[in-house]
């Protein structure tokens, strides 16, 4: 195996090291935004939710108001009608019509005020049952991810920990200049750092590298980066090459 492919391995290895880092990396910076962003859901559902409760509320206070003052416009119409029957002449029995007449009115627009009313509070008592469960199930899931939060947060930093562990060590046989410009580039750039070209396309950013450069690469002889991009490139065609090679021998053996 050349001294390029062997660094390539290498370099290949500690890419796979470096994924994992990224994963959970990423699973510490997205899992409390995660949580956070069920509390901002949960909270404009809560706030929702709160306002159909005071609706309800406040339609139930306007509905015993009216219904007292139903059951008093029935007292009033009652004894209306009574001094009605014990008029004595026209000038009281006309008072006697009037009063009458105008609490009737008054007696018929509450009823019509209550109907109204009873009509809006079982669309509001309706809206409030269609989101019931919605409300029960992400003020559930919200309870169980913060109670998940600090566990899985504990166990990323411990995989993380081991996987710097395991970098230390990837890391120990490549030489200093080709680690240099590793880190150099994983500093700098997104990730990942090494990708293969295939069909003379780099995978980083799916561009087709120059012919030069693609020339270049198949030779095998130095670390290329792609134009683009920047990133470290292999030709994956190399690997297969190897690993034919590698299977040839074990079967001559």
């Amino acid at each position: 195996m050349s001294l390029y492919i062997e660094q390539i391995r290498q370099l290949v290895a500690l890419q796979h090291v470096d994924d994992g880092i990224h994963a959970v990396q990423l699973e510490l910076e997205n899992s409390p935004k995660e949580v956070k962003e069920l509390e901002r859901r949960f909270q404009a559902q809560d706030a929702q939710r709160d306002l159909i409760l005071e609706k309800i509320q406040h339609l139930q206070e306007q509905q015993k108001r009216l219904d007292a003052g139903i059951e008093n416009d029935e007292s009033r119409l009652s004894s209306s009608q009574d001094k009605l029957m014990q008029a004595e002449n026209s000038r009281e029995y006309n008072a006697g019509i009037r009063e009458l007449e105008s609490m009737e009115r008054q007696s018929r627009d509450r009823e019509e005020e209550r109907a109204a009313l009873k009509v809006e509070r079982a669309s509001q008592e309706e809206n409030l049952r269609s989101m019931e469960a919605d409300w029960s199930e992400l003020k559930n899931e919200l309870e169980s991810q913060r109670q998940n939060l600090e566990q899985r947060l504990a166990a990323s930093q411990k995989k993380l920990q081991e996987l710097e562990e395991e970098r230390s060590g990837v890391s120990t046989g490549i030489p200093s200049p080709v680690l240099r410009r590793y880190e150099f580039i994983r500093n700098r750039l997104r990730h990942p750092v090494i990708v293969p070209v295939e069909d003379g396309v780099c995978t980083g950013c799916h561009i087709a590298i120059p012919p030069q450069v693609f020339i270049d690469l198949q030779r095998g002889t130095q670390i290329l980066s792609c134009p683009n991009c920047q990133r470290l490139i292999y030709w994956a065609h190399h690997f297969q090459d190897t690993a034919a090679s590698q299977e040839q021998e074990a079967a001559a053996e």
